[in-house]
């Protein structure tokens, strides 16, 4: 399953589609303007909220919150300890944990799951100018969640090179 992302309309405060590989949109990102904190709603066609996204307040260090149908879904935050600048941790409520790690920047990283790889984020198969894909390699994996990690991630990042 590949997933287009706009990246330039990428902000808080933004609408965009996410498209999926033939070109029919599959997921909107309605962003919240006029919020205390960054705050994003990853929906389906029908208006359905699959993954609330927001920004925790009151953290020591950015974390991302994600949550499903009111519940705790996961938290993303930087990885502590790690040698690379562009590694995030993913703790579910399960207990679990995703590892993302890559060129964050650039658009170039992956999401694994206890070394097994979920997804791709890349660049590298698009020839539309400030757009990314996400791939879902594995078809058990949910790429809602998926889809709002990558968001999550890049946003972190960009807030830490600004800040």
């Amino acid at each position: 399953m590949r997933f287009l992302v706009y990246d330039r309309l990428l902000g808080f405060g933004d609408d965009y589609w996410i498209e999926d590989d033939r070109g029919a949109k599959v997921f909107l990102v309605d962003g919240k303007a006029l919020r205390l904190r960054d705050t994003w709603e990853l929906k389906d066609t029908q208006g359905r909220v699959l993954v609330d996204i927001h920004q925790k307040m009151l953290a020591l260090r950015d974390t991302m919150v994600l949550q499903r149908g009111g519940e705790p879904l996961a938290t993303i935050r930087r990885k502590r300890l790690s040698l690379l600048r562009n590694h995030y941790r993913v703790s579910l409520v399960d207990g679990s944990e995703l590892d993302v790690s890559g060129k964050i920047f650039d658009r170039e990283f992956a999401v694994e799951y206890d070394g097994e790889l979920l997804a791709v984020v890349s660049r590298r198969w698009l020839t539309v100018r400030d757009t990314y894909g996400v791939e879902v390699v594995r078809e058990d994996a949910d790429p809602a969640l998926l889809i709002a990690v990558a968001v999550c991630v890049i946003h972190l990042a960009e807030k830490e090179r600004e800040g």
